[in-house]
């Protein structure tokens, strides 16, 4: 008798191959037929007009503090993500002593908008280096699988203390760095990974510790990683701007590290309006790298870079004068204060003058391009601006901003892309051979950007609207494609005696549902949350984990060591 027998579905089975018709049994956790399965089991689903694809696999979230408050990896799990990458960006929380959390968290709290105090409360802190944080997290019960770098801002600071925000590493510091990081990679870390973007800074406006490395300092880890064997190296990149000379040393750079080391690279790549060829030449050094014998992907995204704002979370003005008076209010009484005519003029004529105030940590404090500002009443996807809606009633868009808002009792929220404004490059930079649609960030920027749902889009918008994509194409670019790229070869597919990690969705609905603000972090913290529609059931090594958005108990999840 098989412990689970999902009968009569079509299978996509993450190959790339086409769709067919079949059963498909489960035993101990991996598949064990699929054809005409005429034997019984412990459990029958009926897949009927549903879809029986591999789980999706995530390789770009930031889930190391969530793991310990939340079982099931929300929101990822709501949109069929069964595996996870964490850990990018350099920002973990291992190697650490508890004593100094406060390092790690200064990393985490303002480059990836994550509240010290839900991690103060919501994180029992058992270990101090990177394997036995690997060991913590074995030992969690979890619904969903958990792979993790060893970040290189925790690794400096947990060396060099305080120094790693203001010093460049000594000779004894970085041969201490490359031991640390080689003991993380036999123990199963997925890789090293660190952060040298401008936009990753601490709450007191000082560059997160990875950042004061040298580009020695980064090489000599990543070479340690090299000697390991194994390990992918991630980078939130350097900033180059639009100079073809420093944008080609950087390139060389990586490059080189990629064919020196042996180790496989991996960067996100968006297409920003302000420049929009910016990103052709990175996809042209992914086939370099491989022509001089190094291998490099790149991370993608399936649609804009957004920003949500709302009145629940955030808007452009809450510290604008006027603005941050009300906005400090219970919603029942801004709205009160918003329906007085002479208060919306006041803020209307606050919202059109120049910025001049300072910068608040988390908040986007530039007036929004009205013309890049979409509603989100449903989640339709193409629709006109909140200029061009504006310009058809003759009202000044921060007014029918708050119109729209009043309408849906301040539960609406609209979208800003700050990345990724144009599809066309969007649908190009999937397509690539060498890249990986991937980069939810789940975890990070909870109150800002609910990304989580970038798979259940890519099948809605991408496969369903546009057809854009074959949904055998868009599977395989979230199944097979990213679990190969990290290493996960016993996942991604659908085959005999691979893990039954399995996503049961309706093609003709599956799709994000409209966010919701909720304050369910530890210490009440607020979040947006996201769930699908059209995912029967979610399945991981064999158990149900979700069916139909309701989480059932089970937790066979597991630490995916390298």
């Amino acid at each position: 008798m098989y412990d689970l027998l999902i009968k009569n579905g079509t299978i996509v089975d993450g190959s790339g191959g086409a769709a067919y018709r079949a059963d498909l049994a489960v035993q101990d956790g991996r598949v064990a037929a699929i054809g005409r399965v005429n034997e019984k089991a412990r459990q029958t689903i009926d897949a009927e007009g549903h879809v029986v694809s591999p789980g999706f696999v995530d390789g770009h979230t930031h889930m190391d503090a969530q793991v310990f408050w939340d079982p099931i990896g929300s929101c990822s799990c709501y949109h069929g993500v069964t595996s996870v990458v964490m850990g990018n960006c350099g920002f973990t929380l291992a190697p650490c002593r508890q004593e100094d959390a406060d390092l790690v968290f200064r990393n985490l709290e303002r480059a990836e908008d994550l509240s010290r105090e839900a991690m103060l409360t919501g994180i029992d802190w058992t270990w101090e280096t990177f394997p036995q944080f690997l060991d913590a997290v074995d030992n969690l019960p979890k619904g969903i699988n958990y792979a993790g770098y060893i970040g290189h801002s925790a690794l400096r600071t947990y060396v060099m203390g305080e120094r790693a925000f203001a010093d460049e590493a000594g000779e004894d510091d970085v041969r201490r760095m490359q031991d640390l990081v080689k003991e993380a990679m036999h123990a199963g870390a997925i890789g090293f990974s660190t952060s040298r973007t401008f936009n990753h800074t601490t709450a007191d406006d000082r560059p997160v510790a990875s950042r004061l490395a040298n580009w020695e300092e980064v090489r000599a880890i990543v070479n340690a990683v090299g000697e390991t064997g194994k390990g992918i190296f991630e980078i939130a990149g350097e900033a180059p701007g639009r100079d073809p000379e420093r944008i080609r040393e950087y390139h060389e750079r990586l490059r080189d590290l990629a064919v020196e080391s042996g180790v496989t690279q991996t960067w996100g790549m968006f297409s920003v309006r302000v420049a929009p060829d910016l990103w052709r030449p990175y996809f042209d050094l992914l086939d370099e790298t491989a022509a001089a014998g190094g291998r490099m992907f790149a991370q993608v995204h399936s649609r804009g870079l957004n920003n949500i704002l709302s009145f629940e979370s955030n808007l452009p003005y809450d510290n604008w004068d006027v603005w941050k008076d009300i906005r400090t209010l219970p919603l029942a009484e801004q709205k009160a204060r918003l329906e007085d005519p002479a208060i919306r003029a006041k803020l209307v004529e606050v919202a059109n003058q120049e910025y001049t105030g300072p910068r608040i940590v988390g908040a986007e404090l530039r007036p929004p391009k009205w013309d890049l500002v979409y509603p989100m009443d449903d989640m339709v996807y193409d629709k006109p601006s909140m200029a061009d809606l504006a310009a058809q009633k003759g009202v000044d868009p921060v007014e029918l901003m708050i119109d729209m808002a009043l309408e849906k009792d301040l539960k609406m929220f609209f979208r800003t892309p700050i990345a990724n404004e144009n599809q066309d490059h969007v649908l190009e930079m999937m397509q690539h051979p060498r890249s990986v649609v991937t980069f939810s960030d789940s975890g990070a920027h909870v109150s800002q950007i609910m990304d989580s749902s970038l798979q259940t889009h890519l099948l809605s918008y991408w496969v369903r609207e546009k057809k854009a994509l074959t949904l055998e194409d868009a599977i395989r670019q979230i199944t097979y494609n990213t679990a190969t790229v990290w290493g996960l070869h016993d996942r991604g597919l659908l085959r005999t005696g691979m893990a039954a990690d399995i996503v049961i969705f309706d093609p003709d609905t599956i799709g994000p549902r409209l966010p919701e603000v909720v304050h369910d972090l530890p210490a009440g913290a607020i979040r947006l949350k996201q769930t699908a529609d059209g995912i029967k059931n979610t399945i991981v090594n064999g158990e149900v984990v979700l069916t139909d958005n309701e989480y059932g108990g089970a937790t066979p999840g597991r630490l995916l060591r390298s």
